[in-house]
């Protein structure tokens, strides 16, 4: 059966939010999306980039992945499966978005998981292996201080330097931004606090919005 909380939903929306935004539905059926912002996010359904920004429909192109990671440009791996480069490519390159912002938050679980040397949740390890990205990330922070909860926080801003640093090694990202037609932004969400935290391109340290 069909989640019942979604199916209340939907009929919330049919019934509210859709007759005020009809206009805008057909305008977007009809021209199509043209979004100016990305935002690469974690799928932690605590840190939702529609919700926390308080967008309308077609304003945001977001991408969801375990822990905002973006992993390096890879064009000769032919015999994998590229998600989040796929969505990249098509951001910048059909959208032609002006904003990527990659979206870093509290208490993420991908993070902990490396942090903390989970256990396999199955076999292929998917989880594992994707969150081994971070290995270099780690490496800079250095080892678990007697402040973990300080030390994992420093991971999480970590994780958004590494996915900024490896966008620009995709050749039309890097030609955007270049161009100036394409800015990128790292940021951080408290989930606990609601506060959003940018980075600071210049000194890398991230401060209150």
């Amino acid at each position: 059966m069909f989640p019942a909380r979604l199916t209340e939903g939907y009929h919330s929306f049919l019934g509210g939010r859709l007759p005020h935004e009809r206009e805008r539905y057909e305008e977007l059926a009809k021209n199509g999306q043209h979004p100016e912002i990305m935002v690469i996010g974690c799928g932690d359904s605590r840190v939702a980039p529609e919700t926390i920004f308080d967008a309308d429909p077609g304003e945001i192109f977001v991408i969801r992945n375990i822990a905002n990671l973006v992993p390096p440009c890879e064009p000769d791996a032919v015999t994998s499966f590229h998600g989040t480069s796929a969505a990249i490519e098509f951001g910048v390159n059909a959208l032609k978005v002006k904003h990527i912002v990659v979206l870093g938050h509290a208490k993420c679980g991908g993070v902990a998981a490396y942090a903390n040397h989970a256990a396999p949740l199955t076999k292929p390890d998917f989880i594992g292996k994707w969150m081994s990205q971070i290995a270099p990330v780690a490496e800079r922070v250095g080892p678990p201080t007697e402040d973990r909860e300080g030390w994992i926080q420093r991971l999480e801003w970590g994780v958004v330097e590494y996915s900024l640093n490896n966008l620009m090694t995709f050749p039309a990202v890097r030609e955007a931004v270049e161009k100036g037609t394409l800015e990128l932004h790292g940021a951080y969400f408290g989930v606990a606090t609601g506060l959003l935290f940018i980075r600071d391109r210049a000194t890398g340290r991230f401060a209150p919005l």
